[in-house]
């Protein structure tokens, strides 16, 4: 009987030990997968910064056309300097659209999925996919009315 005991406490203390190991390789991987996302987020961030960037400078080489143009006209000796102003060229509806439902798509998935990493990335790019249509309808609603 003391045999059956001792062998029953030598499975018990086996058993705990292999949970606890599965236990760390839970936590390790859902430690992997939120670095997965936090990479992803990271990414789209300096993506939309480098776009950002590119719409700054067109803008300010269109700013420099201008007063190019303002100071040939004076340089000429026209009396009458025209000036123009360029209307400031904001983001279209589909690519507010796609941003914004890259971000609810991705806590969409995040929150759904199992697997948060693998979720918010497949809600990502179906909330970008649906939203850059809908931004698309809008724009082409407005193209007409205007």
């Amino acid at each position: 009987m003391k045999a059956l005991y001792i062998l029953f406490a030598a499975l018990s203390i086996i058993s705990c030990q292999n949970q606890n190991k599965e236990d760390l390789n839970k936590a390790k991987q859902a430690s992997i997968d939120s670095m997965k996302v936090e990479i992803n987020k990271q990414k789209v961030i300096d993506s939309m910064k480098t776009e950002m960037a590119k719409i700054k400078e067109e803008q300010r080489v269109e700013t420099q056309k201008e007063v190019v143009v303002v100071h040939q006209q004076a340089a000429n000796g026209n009396a009458a300097t025209t000036t123009t102003t360029t209307k400031k060229k904001g983001w279209s509806a589909t690519a507010k659209g796609a941003v914004i439902g890259a971000g609810v798509g991705a806590a969409t998935g995040a929150i759904v999925s199992k697997k948060k990493g693998e979720g918010a990335i497949i809600g990502g790019l179906a909330g970008a996919a649906l939203g850059t249509g809908t931004g698309a309808v809008i724009d082409s609603k407005n193209k007409r009315n205007e």
